[in-house]
C-alpha cells in the first residue's frame, strides 16, 4: 500500500470526522493499534492538528462511505508521486565526451588528420567525436595553435580516442551535408570520376586484328616444297 504523507494528523481526522474502527484508521495510516488508541484517547498526537486526507488528495470521499458500511474493508489511497513529472517533451542534454588524461595530448594530432583528410567535416562534429573545443579546431586549422610546430597528423582511432565506426559515421554524415550543399548550389564533382573504358585511347603500335590478317601473306605449302633441300647455302 502506498504509504500517506503525515500519518498522525490523518489518523486525528478520521477519528474526529468518521465512524471508522480503530483497525481501519491503523491500517490505513500505518500505525500501531495500540498507538491509534492513543491518539483516540488524547495521550498520543496531543495539539496535532487533524489532516483531511480527502483533501489533499490521499482518500476518496467513496472509500470512506464504503469501509464505514463494511468494518472488515480496509480503505486504498490514492496513488501520491513526491517527485515532480518528467517532461517527456524535454531531452536529457548529452554530456560532453569524456577523454582520459592520458589520451588528451593526442588530440590535436587527431583533429589536425581530421581536418586534413575529410575537410568537409564540421568543427561540431569533430567536437563531439574528439572531445575538444571548438577554439581549439580553429586554432588548428589556421596553424596558430601552440603545438603548431610538433603536431603530427594521426589517424583518431589509433590513437583510441574514438572507435572507427564512430569516425565513419561522421565521415557519411558529413558526406551527405556536403553533397546537398552541392546539388544546391548546383556544383557537381566529377574529380573522382574514372573514363569509361570504351573511351580510353587505342595504342598506336597495335594494329587491329582484322588488318593483321590482311598483311600476313596466304603460303599454300606442297610436298615438294616441304622436303625440297635449301639451296641458300
Amino acid at each position: 500500500m502506498t504509504k500517506i504523507l503525515m500519518p498522525k494528523a490523518t489518523a486525528v481526522w478520521l477519528i474526529d470526522n468518521t465512524g471508522l474502527t480503530f483497525e481501519q484508521i491503523s491500517v490505513f495510516c500505518d500505525l500501531h493499534l495500540l498507538e491509534v488508541k492513543g491518539i483516540a484517547d488524547g495521550d498520543v498526537a496531543a495539539g496535532i492538528r487533524g489532516a483531511d486526507p480527502i483533501a489533499n488528495g490521499q482518500l476518496k470521499r467513496s472509500e470512506i462511505e464504503r469501509a464505514e458500511s463494511d468494518d472488515s474493508y480496509n480503505m486504498v489511497a490514492e496513488t501520491f508521486d513526491h517527485a515532480p513529472a518528467a517532461n517527456p517533451a524535454r531531452k536529457k542534454r548529452k554530456a560532453p565526451r569524456y577523454t582520459p588524461l592520458s589520451r588528451r595530448q593526442d588530440r590535436p594530432d587527431a583533429i589536425a588528420w581530421i581536418v586534413r583528410n575529410h575537410p568537409e567535416v564540421a568543427d561540431s562534429q569533430i567536437s563531439k567525436l574528439i572531445g575538444t573545443t571548438k577554439p581549439t579546431i580553429s586554432a588548428i586549422r589556421d596553424r596558430t595553435h601552440w603545438k603548431s610546430a610538433t603536431i603530427t597528423p594521426t589517424d583518431p582511432v589509433s590513437l583510441g580516442l574514438c572507435s572507427q565506426i564512430e569516425l565513419d559515421e561522421m565521415v557519411k554524415i558529413a558526406a551527405e551535408k556536403q553533397a546537398k550543399r552541392d546539388a544546391k548550389a548546383g556544383i557537381t564533382r566529377e574529380d573522382d570520376t574514372l573514363a569509361p573504358v570504351e573511351d580510353a585511347p587505342a595504342a598506336d603500335d597495335a594494329p587491329a586484328p582484322e588488318a593483321a590478317a590482311e598483311e600476313k601473306p596466304s603460303v599454300e605449302h606442297t610436298l615438294e616444297s616441304l622436303f625440297k633441300p635449301s639451296t641458300d647455302g
